[in-house]
């Protein structure tokens, strides 16, 4: 659509309300504001949970694997040859052998539940998230039948730091003289790791495979398969892939699977998220239509001399569309702006408040993360943006119409 000169003069001006108009600039003001506050809040809440997500996936596939394999018949015990058989495959990245287990974890008069597995250590350097955030220790010390790498959250609540032992006790008993005991050990700390994932840090220990091998009672064996493939998105190919190299007794659980709820319900807060904020930019698009009716009663006049003086109905009606639309642009484009700078920020924007005020505004155990996080999806911005101009367009029509429907004659009647 095309606004002639005189179409934006009149537009304009009118959105520049004198004193006696005073009341329609500022329902004007405010549904600007509204349109800026549903857009920037939009923005934000979307790239807090893209970011969220991201993040969340993240640190999860971080120590889980991507799929997991394992046999209908037990232990893996030709896990060599299956590693060999599976590492070449198209679109794996890697292929680990490993052996897990619940214990109980004690040391210093105090105790947690912990999940124990074992690694291969080139197989725990491959795994980024966790040889990338040794804070204490090195991997190099990965090896023996005693040792163990903790999280950071372990070992402040046991106490532990490089060199100091724990009791680690499970659930598989063995045979003595006495009857059957559960097997207990002590293991020696070698490395600390923070993933940034408050409950990987509290209740992960790692240890050599040779040493899980011995302390599960799995001698020459592997409880399962884990691998890491290129497109975590698309793990479906690659797992019917998996299962064609392995044939028959296997069983294969893909992340999506594992984490389906936890997932699905950040998947169910994002839409709901989104479907709520997106009424603030309806209630300001209805503010729009309010004011416009109101600014086409107040210029009732002003219209029928326009008219009288040649102006076309096509040309009223753009002058008000033009008047009602710049609001939802305008304000548009400043919750664009506000939102997106928001969202880069957010994380020193929470620290500055937890500062000012005192009061945690995220908290680690809570919310799994150890820092809030933000991703601005340039694509989902757009759409936002698309979405608050069209229904602020939508919202001028009416009154545009309402006005180039007017009588002149009508509204001089008693002039």
């Amino acid at each position: 659509m095309i606004f002639t000169a005189f179409e934006r003069l009149v537009a304009f001006r009118y959105l520049r309300a004198r004193r006696e108009e005073g009341f329609v600039s500022v329902i004007a003001g405010f549904s600007l504001l509204g349109i800026a506050l549903g857009v920037g809040t939009l923005i934000v809440v979307m790239s807090v949970m893209n970011g969220f997500r991201a993040e969340l996936l993240g640190r999860i596939l971080g120590v889980q694997s991507h799929i997991t394999v394992t046999s209908m018949q037990g232990p893996l015990k030709n896990y060599v040859e299956i590693v060999d058989r599976l590492k070449g495959l198209p679109g794996v990245q890697s292929v680990a052998p490993m052996i897990d287990g619940e214990v109980f974890v004690s040391a210093n008069n105090n105790g947690t539940g912990a999940y124990m597995r074992g690694y291969r250590a080139e197989d725990l350097r491959k795994r980024t998230l966790i040889s990338g955030g040794i804070v204490l220790g090195s991997l190099d010390d990965f090896k023996g039948e005693d040792v163990a790498i903790i999280g950071v959250g372990m070992a402040q609540s046991l106490g532990l730091t490089i060199g100091s032992e724990f009791k680690a006790i499970s659930s598989k008993t063995q045979a003595t003289m006495m009857g059957t005991i559960p097997r207990i050990k002590e293991f020696r700390v070698v490395a600390i790791f923070d993933v940034g994932m408050s409950q990987y840090n509290a209740s992960f220990a790692f240890i050599p495979l040779e040493a899980a091998q011995l302390y599960f009672q799995q001698k020459g064996a592997a409880s399962a398969m884990e691998v890491m493939v290129s497109d975590i998105e698309d793990v479906g190919p690659v797992k019917q892939q998996l299962a064609g190299a392995l044939g028959t007794g296997f069983r294969l659980t893909d992340w999506q699977a594992l984490n389906a709820d936890l997932f699905g319900a950040v998947e169910v807060e994002r839409n709901v998220m989104f479907l709520i904020l997106t009424l603030i930019i309806i209630v300001a698009a209805f503010n729009i239509i309010s004011g416009q009716i109101m600014l086409v009663k107040e210029k009732g006049r002003n219209i029928a001399i326009m008219r009288t003086m040649g102006a076309t109905r096509g040309a009223i009606l753009r002058v008000f569309l033009l008047s009602g639309a710049s609001i939802g642009v305008i304000g548009t484009l400043l919750g664009c702006l506000l939102g997106t700078a928001f969202a880069d920020n957010i994380e020193t924007i929470r620290r500055w408040l937890e500062g000012l005020t005192g009061v945690p505004l995220f908290n680690a155990t809570i919310y799994f993360l150890s820092k809030l996080p933000a991703i601005v999806d340039p694509v989902e911005v757009a759409l936002i943006v698309a979405m608050a101009l069209v229904l602020t367009l939508l919202a001028s029509l009416y009154p545009a119409w309402r006005a180039a429907r007017l009588d002149p004659v009508e509204a001089l009647r008693y002039e």
